[in-house]
């Protein structure tokens, strides 16, 4: 499992103008079943990506072709962890 940071690199405005194709991409990950969760921080400075199922290598393949990434709007820092104790009711997500 990863824990994915995004950290901008831009200003808020240049993030507002590339967020739709980047949540567009995201949905792609969805669909593959590679994401499980995603949304900005908390103050806004960048973002947080819950991925599962893939190789690291694969996973940074997939980061570098989203559109924040191609116009150097966010830098990516994948955490890889083992979940060992979480809520049983979340087994089957894991």
């Amino acid at each position: 499992m990863y824990v994915i940071l995004l950290k901008y690199l831009k200003p808020t405005e240049e993030v507002d103008r590339v967020v739709a194709a980047h949540r567009s991409y995201l949905d792609t990950l969805y669909a593959e079943g590679v994401l499980l969760a995603s949304g900005p921080q908390v103050p806004r400075t960048g973002g947080v990506l819950l991925a599962k199922g893939i190789d690291k290598q694969e996973l940074q393949a997939h980061l570098a072709k989203d559109p924040f990434a191609l116009e150097g709007i966010a830098d990516y820092t994948v955490i890889e962890f083992d979940p060992v104790k979480y809520q049983p009711s979340i087994k089957d997500l894991l």
